[in-house]
């Protein structure tokens, strides 16, 4: 089994929803990069999500919506857009918030769950995390997942405990046994 038949697989898709959603960004000249937990699988030892979360440029997302209205369900949320299909339990995520516009610029080609696409950069990808774990609305399951996340990038890259705020580089720090 390859990775995408793994992919589809755990995500039980019936169809290929992540392959069309990509075809239909590339169809419309949508430039987007992965973020979040799958992105990190990109730098360290992958973990399962059911989850992807990307950036498009926002000049481009009221377009992008209306196209992937025509194809699958899609909810608006203050920073945020979901996409689903009922042919797999993937869940894709546009991340709207302003700050993750720069992290287009950085990103590179890389294979994630047996697909080439972009991803943020690893330093992107870090402070993502670091935004998303310091975001006290935020679940705390949510909270721990971007810790451990975190986490994951600084044992792969120590270097990276360098760019954290002084109260997660403590804490990581004591974790990491320096």
């Amino acid at each position: 089994m390859n990775e995408r038949e793994f992919t589809n697989k755990v995500t039980n898709s019936q169809e290929d929803f992540l392959q069309d959603f990509l075809d239909l960004l590339k169809k419309h000249g949508i430039p987007f990069c992965v973020i979040g937990g799958l992105a990190v699988n990109a730098y360290a030892e992958p973990v399962v999500s059911l989850d992807l979360d990307l950036v498009v440029v926002s000049d481009l997302v009221d377009e992008l919506v209306n196209v992937l209205e025509q194809h699958f369900a899609v909810q608006r949320f203050p920073h945020s857009i979901n996409v689903s299909s009922s042919s797999s339990n993937l869940r894709i995520q546009i991340q709207t918030d302003p700050r993750y516009q720069a992290f287009l610029t950085h990103a590179s080609r890389r294979t994630i769950l047996g697909y080439e696409m972009p991803v943020a950069a690893l330093e992107d990808v870090l402070q993502g995390k670091i935004w998303a774990f310091s975001d006290p609305t935020r679940r705390s399951s949510k909270r721990q997942k971007d810790l451990a996340d975190i986490m994951r990038l600084v044992e792969t890259y120590p270097h990276l405990i360098a760019l954290l705020p002084d109260q997660l580089r403590k804490r990581l720090s004591a974790d990491l046994g320096e």
